[in-house]
């Protein structure tokens, strides 16, 4: 029995573990206990499995993993720390920074030999400010190996489908080889033989089972972590939703579960895991902070019910993060039947023959660093009370090579795009300045300079092509800066970009055990929060590619393994 405010409470049924939430953190812990002895519930409001991390590129940071030790990348942590040290400044919080870096390579490691979960090393990818001390130039990043989803089963039918705006026809693409093999398709023999086998299988999975079954990405990532829970014996229960912890006294025991079927109290012997998605869909939480809020690609399942269920037993939610969001830029896709969709500009923004401007004409970054620093350089330039909002410029060239937003590379047609207004094109810059409502004078004076110092391959505004991060997001086909090239022959191109966000970086106060926390630094016993729904061991910055779901992982590990009394 479980003593609530005083009045006994019946438990439906008893479990050691309750895990809130079915994305990357959530089964992370799920699996992690389940090894550890303990026997897990998963809740997933969702009807899916999955949450934002299926339907994002996948990539986890975890410095000093063994995949990078088999590689040959041998390093102590003292770098990676001292990397964070310097990117962060007032923002590391060093014992949970020390756990990352600790317990990281202890993660991949377990999930590399004891699950389903199989991995690719990043063995090539640098870390963002790569020209920062302590910076990796590669290895520190992993991503779910590709997986066929024939291998769950009919559980295929509870797995999150991917992103529709970053697929191709349900098609995941995964960066690197794959992604190149699909650039080079109409340039390169065996690069067409590879598109063709593997579109001719995904439109035959389409034909047999309603769905791509070649999975990669964030959607490989959970595929397989879903296997290795069913393996574990993990129960997941989907469209139930936590109204309410559980207490004794101050220590949190269980939860009430709203399902279809009516309502049930779970026990948890051993804690109850908040790995709800965060709360970058609660425009009520962030109401007083900037005037326009990011449009977040994060499900509408990541509303802000784990902070919520968190503060009334006692949690601080915790908004000191630099950043209250991990940004990314984003354009809105018009569709025929009036809604709209997000697209992430993630690659294009790197290569060559392409910028980034406001209103005024001005160019404002370095449009090849990280998507996070994207949106803060283009927050600082928007005078207060503006909307914050940029345009892509390129040219017809660069789209039909690169690819342009949502607007796919050749062979794909460009006309759709122009025709729903998503693209805008015009034959002079002057006419497309006018066309998307941007100063004609400071299009043409920022596209004069920068083609003046492009034709020398240089970006002495802002120093594209400068650190390895940018070279990697270039193409090494144009030297001697594979960033920068000349946008001078028409037609010309341009896509509005707005501030998007992966998720939020504002989250629950913890320890570096996951515990939650009171305002004052009390433990709650019971409470883990992990993922988004944790305020961001990284305070609010974007040191690499994979710093939500490294730590979500790693600290749903710690969480886990904490409850079974093995931390």
């Amino acid at each position: 029995m479980i003593l609530l405010h005083g009045a006994r409470t019946k438990v439906t049924r008893q479990y050691d573990l309750v895990v809130i939430g079915s994305g990357a953190a959530g089964l992370s812990a799920a699996v992690t206990a389940a090894h550890a002895g303990l026997t897990v519930m998963v809740v997933e409001k969702a009807p899916v499995i999955g949450g934002t991390t299926a339907w994002s590129g996948g990539w986890i940071w975890a410095p000093c993993n063994p995949l990078a030790i088999a590689d040959g990348i041998v390093e102590d942590k003292d770098a990676p720390k001292q990397y964070l040290s310097h990117v962060l400044g007032n923002h590391f919080d060093e014992s949970k920074v020390d756990a990352f870096l600790t317990y990281a390579p202890q993660m991949v490691g377990f999930f590399a030999t004891k699950t389903a979960l199989a991995f690719q090393s990043g063995s090539a990818i640098p870390d963002t400010y790569s020209d920062v001390v302590g910076a990796g130039q590669g290895g520190r990043s992993v991503i779910a190996a590709p997986y066929d989803g024939r291998a769950l089963g009919d559980q295929i039918a509870r797995l999150r489908l991917p992103l529709p705006a970053t697929t191709f026809m349900g098609m995941t693409i995964q960066a690197g080889a794959d992604l190149r093999a699909f650039m080079a398709m109409t340039k390169s023999a065996s690069a067409f033989v590879y598109v063709a086998r593997r579109f001719g299988r995904h439109l035959w999975d389409l034909v047999r089972h309603q769905r791509g079954m070649q999975l990669r990405n964030g959607n490989a990532l959970i595929a397989r972590l879903m296997r290795s829970a069913l393996d574990a014996q993990v129960e997941i229960v989907t469209s139930a939703n936590v109204t309410a912890l559980q207490r004794d006294g101050q220590r949190v025991v269980g939860v009430t579960l709203q399902t279809a079927d009516g309502t049930a109290v779970l026990g948890a012997r051993c804690g109850v895991i908040l790995a709800t998605g965060g709360a970058s869909h609660d425009v009520a939480r962030f109401a007083d902070g900037p005037a326009q809020a990011p449009r977040s690609l994060a499900t509408t399942f990541s509303d802000g019910a784990g902070a919520r269920l968190a503060e009334a037993a006692g949690a601080d939610f915790d908004r000191s993060a630099a950043a209250p969001f991990a940004y990314c830029p984003v354009s809105e896709i018009p569709h025929r039947d009036g809604t709209t969709s997000l697209f992430p500009h993630i690659i294009e923004r790197g290569k060559p023959g392409i910028i980034g401007v406001l209103k005024n004409g001005k160019r404002f970054c370095n449009e090849g660093n990280g998507y996070h620093d994207y949106v803060t350089a283009l927050l600082a330039a928007t005078p207060q009370g503006d909307v914050a909002e940029s345009w892509l410029i390129a040219t017809r060239d660069f789209q039909r090579k690169y690819g342009f937003g949502y607007a796919r590379p050749n062979p794909l047609p460009l006309g759709p795009h122009l025709r729903s207004g998503y693209v805008k094109q015009a034959r002079s810059i002057r006419a497309l300045a006018q066309v998307c409502g941007i100063d004609p004078e400071g299009l043409e004076r920022s596209l004069r300079d920068y083609n003046a110092a492009a034709l020398r391959g240089d970006d002495p505004a802002f120093g594209r092509g400068s650190s390895a991060y940018n070279r990697l997001q270039g193409d090494a086909n144009i030297t001697p800066n594979p960033c920068v090239a000349p946008i001078m022959r028409g037609p010309f191109l341009a896509i509005r970009v707005v501030p998007g966000s992966f998720g939020s970086f504002a989250g629950i106060k913890t320890n570096a055990h996951a515990q939650a926390l009171c305002k004052d630094g009390r433990v709650i016993d019971g409470l883990y929060a992990v993922g988004a729904d944790m305020k961001s061991v990284f305070g609010g910055y974007y040191p690499a590619g994979g710093i939500n779901i490294g730590p979500a992982m790693t600290f749903g590990y710690v969480a886990a393994k904490h409850a079974a009394g093995q931390i």
